[in-house]
């Protein structure tokens, strides 16, 4: 999805320049100290970890709302670090770029033959690309469910929507973390799904247009928990309440969230070079070229784009590549895939 209205390739210089002035801040110093990794959180206290998961969603939130043209290619690059995750967890042994492969290589609506690894790529691209108000809709939660593998029937499915609407308002975002997490556990469902869910929830609370995925980027959290079927009335009454698994999921998504920024300053940088050189094309259909890879993890050589053939698109990737503006993401001589 554009996140700004479509512009010129005259416009682009000047975006490139205003990109420039307000880039994004790097992380300080002493909130990369104050988040504990897997081996030290055990170290630390409660209230630290707290505190220090707090300030760098406060961080990410500060991105997420400057809506740049790159971040749809952001949360997908992000969706796909999550898929990988969740593949690797289950057992898989495809990575990125076998999972890129599994989804971009497929024929258009041809969803059925990406492979189970390749539907979990969907899970987390659908995370990331659907507004955020409609990612725990009935509908919504059983597709993911069977993009993930998981088996469900509707009436577990509405259920665990019910259980996630129990959530109260003024929870608390340690409530809403571990509340989430917990109501997809008490069906039996793998920790995987439960970051999904957690990052969907936590994009409604703060009003984000569309969820950043983050907790499945953690490879530790996606471990299989136990079916727990029994469910009390109330999801609220069951929030995990052990302080050292509590922190051990704060200080997990404030990892995650570091990443998602880091990542994002990266992107950003690549991006305001695509835009820097934009000008320079002489294409007819550039501006939607470069449009698709702000928007979207990769796009393949053979993407189809109005007013542009195939080998006209193939002679445009190969002049960004010279000009240092996007990278070739395969490392194959054919299907070869494109993005920042």
């Amino acid at each position: 999805m554009i996140l700004q209205p479509h512009l010129s390739r005259r416009a682009h210089g000047a975006i490139a320049d205003l990109s420039a002035r307000a880039a994004i801040a790097p992380v300080p110093n002493w909130l990369r100290r104050a988040v504990p990794g897997t081996q030290t959180v055990a170290t630390q206290g409660f209230e630290e970890v707290a505190l220090a998961a707090g300030a760098a969603i406060g961080a990410l939130d500060a991105v997420v709302r400057r809506q740049q043209r790159w971040a749809g290619a952001w949360r997908q690059r992000l969706a796909l670090a999550a898929a990988a995750a969740t593949a690797k967890q289950a057992g898989r042994v495809e990575d990125e770029s076998a999972l890129r492969d599994a989804v971009l290589l497929t024929r258009p609506g041809d969803f059925l033959s990406v492979g189970p690894a390749g539907s979990m790529l969907l899970a987390w691209r659908w995370l990331a690309g659907t507004p955020a108000e409609k990612l725990l809709t009935e509908a919504s939660i059983g597709a993911v469910l069977d993009d993930l593998g998981l088996r469900r029937d509707d009436e577990v499915v509405s259920d665990l929507a019910d259980d996630l609407r129990q959530l109260p308002a003024g929870i608390g975002m340690v409530g809403m973390l571990t509340g989430t997490i917990t109501a997809a556990e008490r069906y039996g469902f793998a920790r995987a799904f439960g970051c999904w869910l957690a990052d969907a929830v936590l994009a409604q609370r703060l009003g984000w247009t569309h969820a950043v995925p983050l907790l499945g980027t953690e490879a530790a959290l996606a471990t299989s928990a136990r079916p727990r079927r029994s469910a009390p009335s109330s999801v609220a009454t069951s929030i995990e309440t052990d302080p050292e698994s509590v922190k051990s999921l704060l200080a997990a998504q404030a990892r995650a969230v570091l990443r998602a920024i880091d990542l994002a300053a990266e992107l950003e940088r690549r991006a305001h070079r695509l835009l820097a050189v934009a000008p320079k094309l002489r294409a007819k259909a550039a501006d939607a070229v470069v449009d698709k890879l702000l928007s979207n993890d990769a796009i393949v050589a053979s993407e189809k784009i109005a007013g542009m053939s195939d080998r006209g698109l193939r002679r445009l990737f190969d002049r960004l590549v010279e000009l240092d503006a996007v990278r070739e993401l395969s490392g194959r001589p054919t299907f070869r895939m494109y993005g920042l």
